[in-house]
């Protein structure tokens, strides 16, 4: 395994009284799919929002261990979590395009809360992340009309277009097939695999399939607990743990 991009190192987190994350440890690769699974309610969304500070958004909300992205503590205190967000994108569940902007002023939306851009910029940005995100050739004609007005699959994509466009060095994805047909959802993994190798990818899944079809490397998570980390392939044929064994047989979650 080559240097991590990502070390999770004793990570803690919780809300209030509970703590739904115990002392995980993790390290991420840069430029490999990491699938994580695990039945509902396990800690995965909290997980994967503790990687870019969006955790701490939530009332009563605490983390305690360490995050290191290219061995940089994102929880220390010099840290702005608004340009860590940058660095670290997220597309979540839901497609969520701003429905008063553009498809081309969605698709900008992150770099202009730091800065402002021409028009030249604009476009260039725009069509770059458009065609990383397989949209270019969809919308191109009609870059000024809402993005809300696109299909659902079409929506997730622009969103995935909008993280792109900052240029992260991590791309956070939240079950982002949940509400997607068949059809949007293969288009989405396709996608997946052509990011694959330029960001390091991170991808909630309740699908065990999915998680088989894209990622090259799989975390099994139960209450809160990494169960075990592997090579995806091993953690489908051969886990290390029974517990991991049962879920993926479907003896229990």
């Amino acid at each position: 395994m080559t240097a991590p991009r990502l070390h999770v190192h004793k990570l803690r987190a919780g809300f209030g009284g509970k703590e739904v994350l115990h002392d995980l440890e993790l390290e991420i690769a840069a430029g490999t799919v990491t699938a994580i699974i695990g039945p509902s309610g396990c800690g995965k969304s909290t997980f994967i929002r503790t990687l870019n500070r969006m955790h701490e958004l939530v009332g009563g909300a605490w983390v305690k261990g360490r995050v290191l992205l290219d061995e940089q503590d994102l929880y220390a205190s010099d840290v702005d979590p608004v340009l860590l967000r940058r660095r670290v994108g997220m597309v979540f569940q839901k497609p969520n395009p701003f429905p008063s902007m553009s498809i081309r002023d969605n698709v900008v939306a992150g770099l202009r809360l730091t800065g402002t851009l021409s028009r030249g910029q604009t476009e260039a940005i725009a069509e770059r992340a458009l065609r990383q995100a397989a949209l270019w050739d969809e919308v191109k004609d009609r870059l000024d009309d809402p993005g809300a007005a696109l299909s659902g699959g079409q929506q997730q994509r622009l969103c995935i277009a909008r993280a792109l466009a900052v240029d992260p060095q991590v791309l956070l994805m939240d079950e982002p097939c949940s509400a997607l047909d068949p059809i949007a959802t293969a288009r989405i993994e396709d996608l997946i695999h052509s990011l694959r190798g330029r960001y390091t990818i991170v991808l909630v899944t309740h699908s065990m399939q999915q998680a088989a079809r894209v990622s090259e490397r799989t975390a099994f998570l139960l209450r809160g607990e990494l169960v075990e980390v592997d090579d995806t392939r091993k953690i489908f044929t051969k886990p290390n743990d029974r517990r991991t064994e049962d879920y993926i047989t479907g003896r229990f979650g």
